[in-house]
């Protein structure tokens, strides 16, 4: 029998507007200023994101695969509350090449939702949703639970880049 599953979420009050956040979350050449895993290291294609359907593709690195990339599918978009997409292996990466027992899209999605809260502030939860992914598969990231530091760091950052906080400096790879 299948175990429950429900998506991971963090979320944190920001004081800035939905607009403003959304501008940023929208656009995948931020995306390494907000990364709070250390693993992406740019954007390889991809402009301002501005539909479901849009694609942009993101230079990452993790020590046990190396340099690689990840092809990410915009699959909600609602301009100024909620964004998401879903990533595919890219080159370098070991699954990118197809496979008959594994689809190109892993069933995970990383989204982020944003709810006012005032005039001038706003409630960002990032969620990772594995749910269409093998059991199995879940159980080796405990489920995503394995992501949650990252995202506490993302959203910090992101309130960071939005207050004008002054940032430390982030930890050598």
């Amino acid at each position: 029998m299948a175990r429950e599953y429900e998506p991971i979420t963090v979320s944190r009050r920001i004081r800035a507007p939905a607009s403003e956040i959304f501008r940023l979350l929208a656009d995948p050449g931020r995306h390494r200023d907000l990364d709070g895993s250390g693993m992406l290291q740019g954007v390889v294609s991809g402009t301002t994101i501005s539909g479901v359907a849009d694609v942009f593709v993101m230079q990452m690195y993790f020590e046990e695969l190396g340099d690689y990339q990840m092809i990410n599918h915009v699959v909600e978009y609602e301009p100024g509350r909620r964004i998401g997409w879903e990533p595919e292996a890219g080159c370098g990466h070991p699954n990118a090449e197809p496979a008959a027992d594994r689809p190109a899209r892993w069933g995970q999605r990383w989204s982020f939702e944003l709810t006012p809260d005032g005039p001038d502030a706003t409630v960002v939860t990032e969620i990772f949703d594995c749910s269409r992914v093998p059991e199995d598969e879940r159980a080796d990231i405990d489920d995503g639970n394995i992501w949650v530091p990252s995202m506490h760091q993302t959203l910090e950052r992101l309130d960071q880049l939005c207050t004008g906080q002054r940032r430390r400096p982030a930890a050598p790879r």
